[in-house]
């Protein structure tokens, strides 16, 4: 239906430059037949009134070159005050159905094809669409049917575009109804908008960016009606918070040289450090070393069951904590110029911040900008018997377990994402029999659906009972033995067990440190705009507190933008980019993953073609026995453009490297087909996925004729 509906449209158009329709919409055309039409008006002025009025639309809607004629013989024929309604409202009616009319025929294939880099714009036309229509409207020098056009690409609203189109043009219709009012005068169109006419319009397109500005700093200026702005500012930049978001934020303040200071209530590193990325890795070095021991008849040697005290897993465990902690401790950072306190911050006010420190005593400072960096927790849920069943989380195992001889015998693992998975396999490798438990279909939910099969029949394989569809009800105790009670299919479960960790999420820490007070809006995270500004302009979240990532590299990354807008703001503000955003899960095999996926494209409606690699065919994961898992990527159909790569492999995280720098300076695949990689190495996986696509799309009939040249050349 749409082809053909465009195929009338395209006839349509075709018709009126076959048969020289577009001459009559010419400025000499229009003075030769005036008298003529106002003939016609002086004996059916309705009628000529409605015709035209269905004439414009007509114009308009099918984008025919001849509006700017049209608008001339308004003001002709009806004069200023008749002329400017019937063309006000002609013009912005023919409009709106030129923009339906490109929604309806182009946008989903539009969006499908382009979506990504589309999500951006739609994103800005959603929020503040209408304040740069209304600008090129006032702005005759942009050509009117093609911004019919474009916004119909968009996700703006009909009834935005029709009222804002209708206001927006309204000045440059009444310049050109007047100038027909004085048609005979007219020698050309351009004479109608005199440099000294488009300037006006300039400015005038100018003034609703201008008033926007001026709206933010009046709504800036009620937000902080009720504080009292200190005359005199101890530090240009106050960091609430010392893991990865608050060190590099407060990093990059020292560097430019701005008095900053950084405030932790615990352990400088933040979570990451001290309970998250550091010690769960560790721990995954140790239990993979005693998974290669079991299975080192794979590699010519003979398989042993390690021996071990769990204890000493879990003191080398914290041995890397202590090792890594000089890089974020205090002593480096006071070295790099930041004031680093110890304690509790509280925000009093926009700008003052009181600290408890651990003697109990209270101070005060106040800063030109803050930053709130204060991380995320676990999140235990709300089951009955939950707080006597001795749950631990991945913020407490390392300290409850530090002192165990022996690896937990029954393990409960309640949750199915990258912390439950890796803890599970990892726990289970040192001994522990484990139960993993997860109420959504499968585990690595975000993940394509091959993807997570991979890593279920991992886990599977190193002893790990994994339940899916399985909803944890509550916790009970009956004669001495722990029980957690699920669901399954409608019946109730029980699973004994020794200890239960509860991988099901982390929540940003949002209380106990003045937002509420502040009446900073928070909604599962501190809101913030596009510049990681709160309610408060001064004030800033980023990292897991601030979402949508809960990365330690992406808490960095918005740091810089967090750091940089807080102390150069008033000259430049840069709008955080999440465009190109890797993560990795590290289970054996490992999972790591940049853009979308497939089942991402098909619900974003992303057209797009997949090249897979299986890294069974390559020669060092064979050499290494790791040849298991797959290299998938996403391209734009008929492009090497990259959409989207997931990586399933010995290494996954650390190659994915590669594709990340590719996609965020556009390098397609050719470019990583024609870059040399040493042999023989895992990062050829790379090269060979490239290579798989340039093969899909070889040129077939060039081909055949160079089989049939070279058959020649044979004699």
């Amino acid at each position: 239906m749409k082809k053909i509906i465009l195929l009338l449209v395209l006839l349509v158009v075709s018709a009126v430059f076959i048969f020289d329709l577009h001459t009559l919409l010419t400025l000499e055309s229009l003075k030769a037949r005036l008298e003529e039409f106002r003939a016609f008006q002086a004996e059916s002025p309705w009628l000529v009134a409605g015709v035209y009025f269905a004439a414009y639309v007509v114009v308009t809607a099918f984008s025919i070159p001849g509006a700017a004629v049209m608008t001339l013989a308004g003001g002709a024929l009806f004069g200023l005050l008749q002329g400017l309604i019937i063309v006000s409202f002609a013009s912005t009616v023919g409009a709106t159905l030129a923009f339906l009319g490109a929604r309806y025929l182009l946008r989903d294939s539009v969006q499908s094809k382009f979506g990504a880099r589309l999500k951006a714009i739609n994103a800005g036309v959603e929020k503040e669409g209408a304040f740069y229509l209304f600008t090129l409207r006032l702005v005759p020098v942009f050509p009117f049917f093609l911004i019919n056009l474009l916004m119909g690409l968009t996700s703006m609203k009909a009834v935005t575009f029709f009222w804002v189109s209708q206001l927006g043009m309204l000045a440059g219709t009444a310049v050109y109804v007047n100038a027909g009012t004085e048609l005979a005068n007219i020698n050309s169109l351009g004479g109608i908008l005199s440099p000294g006419v488009l300037l006006s319009f300039a400015l005038l397109g100018v003034f609703p960016l201008l008033a926007k500005k001026v709206t933010d700093k009046i709504k800036a200026r009620k937000v902080y009606a009720r504080w009292t702005k200190p005359a005199r500012f101890d530090r240009n930049l106050i960091v609430i918070g010392a893991g990865a978001a608050g060190l590099v934020s407060a990093y990059i303040a020292a560097a430019v040289k701005a008095k900053v200071t950084l405030i932790e209530a615990h352990k400088m590193g933040g979570d990451c450090l001290n309970y998250g990325c550091v010690p769960s890795k560790a721990l995954i070095k140790s239990a993979k070393l005693a998974h290669q021991m079991r299975k080192a008849e794979h590699y010519g040697l003979q398989a042993t069951e390690p021996q071990f005290s769990f204890k000493a897993v879990m003191q080398r465990v914290h041995s890397i904590i202590a090792a890594i902690e000089p890089h974020d401790s205090i002593e480096r950072y006071t070295k790099l110029g930041v004031d680093v306190v110890q304690g509790h911050a509280k925000l009093i006010d926009p700008w003052t911040v009181e600290i408890k420190h651990p003697d109990g005593k209270t101070s005060k400072l106040t800063g030109r900008s803050i930053v709130i960096a204060a991380g995320a927790q676990p999140f235990i849920p709300p089951l009955p018997g939950i707080e006597q069943a001795g749950v631990l989380t991945s913020d407490t195992l390392w300290h409850e377990l530090a002192q165990r001889d022996q690896a937990p015998k029954r393990l409960v693992v309640l949750g199915g994402g990258p912390i439950g998975c890796e803890l599970a396999q990892s726990f289970a490798r040192l001994g522990s029999q484990v139960t993993q438990v997860e109420m959504a279909p499968r585990i690595m939910l975000r993940e394509d659906e091959e993807v997570s099969r991979m890593a279920s029949e991992s886990l599977t394989q190193d002893g790990v009972q994994i339940l899916t569809q399985h909803k944890a009800l509550r916790f009970e105790q009956r004669n001495g033995e722990k029980l957690l009670v699920v669901e399954h299919q409608g019946q109730e479960k029980q699973i004994a067990y020794d200890d239960v960790i509860c991988a099901v999420g982390r929540v940003a820490r949002l209380k106990g440190y003045g937002l509420e007070d502040l009446g900073i809006e928070t909604n599962r995270t501190v809101v913030t705009n596009e510049y990681l500004e709160t309610l408060y302009p001064n004030i800033f979240a980023c990292g897991d507190v601030a979402g949508p990532y809960q990365f330690t590299h992406t808490a960095a990354h918005q740091a810089w933008y967090a750091a940089v807008n807080a102390l150069f703001g008033q000259f430049k503000k840069f709008k955080a980019d999440y465009s190109v955003i890797p993560w990795a899960t590290f289970t054996d095999p490992e999972v790591a993953r940049v853009g979308i996926n497939e089942q991402e494209a098909k619900e974003q409606g992303i057209a797009y073609e997949v090249t897979r690699y299986g890294i069974d065919d390559l020669d060092r994961a064979i050499a290494d026995s790791d040849a298991h898992g797959l290299v998938k990527v996403l391209t734009v159909p008929g492009k090497d453009k990259i959409l989207g790569v997931t990586m399933v492999g010995v290494h996954a995280g650390d190659l994915m490297a590669e594709f990340v720098l590719a996609m965020k300076h556009g390098l397609g695949l050719n470019k990583i087909l024609g870059t040399i990689h040493t042999y023989p190495t895992l990062a050829e996986a790379n090269k060979y996925a490239a290579g798989e696509w340039k093969r899909a799309h070889a040129p077939q009939g060039v081909l055949r004729l160079l089989g049939k040249y070279h058959a020649w050349r044979l004699g």
